[in-house]
């Protein structure tokens, strides 16, 4: 999904509102701030590039320097400071004799190949789109007037439908719904 507002965002929600959106460490030291100026009530945090829930257990006191100090970017092979990470492709011979007979060699004409089914595959990053509001809907909506009609709007590509069925929701909701749908119809702004 190219929507560059939830490349690597959370989006924490207590009850219906929202409380911190941004890094996951952000969200977290919001949230727990939140938590201890207010009475236990349901809070849940949303991985904006996915529309899924993550697990947080805010019982350990540590929770934010086990943050700082994990580093998920384990060495790889490559350029790293190009940002060229290795990999493994496993192909027929018969592809590698043709992708050995192209100019710049298997790796640039891997990665022409990749860009190119990147900028048509418009459909696959409309239904991903689909797929993250999805996710985030069923946790946070699931109950709320009008649900089944909106997925069935959201998968049909009806934007107005959709919209006009989400439109009484929790405002906190309803707007992070229409963040996350900047990609889920195709040809249409929202």
């Amino acid at each position: 999904m190219k929507n560059d507002d939830t490349s690597l965002n959370y989006t924490a929600f207590l009850g219906v509102e929202m409380v911190a959106t941004g890094s996951l460490q952000h969200v977290i030291s919001n949230a727990k701030a939140t938590l201890e100026e207010r009475e236990w009530v349901q809070l849940l945090i949303f991985d904006d590039a996915t529309g899924k829930q993550i697990d947080v257990d805010f019982r350990n006191d540590g929770v934010l320097g086990q943050l700082e100090n994990t580093d998920d970017s384990p060495r790889r092979v490559g350029r790293p400071k190009l940002g060229v990470v290795s990999g493994e492709v496993t192909l027929l011979p018969r592809h590698w004799e043709w992708l050995k007979g192209q100019p710049g060699g298997a790796s640039v004409t891997l990665r022409k190949l990749i860009d190119e089914a990147r900028r048509v595959g418009g459909q696959n990053k409309v239904r991903a789109s689909q797929e993250v509001i999805y996710h985030f809907m069923t946790a946070m909506a699931g109950n709320f007037p009008q649900y089944e009609e909106a997925l069935r709007f959201l998968y049909a590509g009806d934007s107005d439908r959709f919209y006009n069925s989400i439109a009484e929701w929790a405002p906190d909701i309803r707007n992070h719904i229409r963040k996350l749908a900047v990609d889920a119809f195709t040809g249409e702004r929202q």
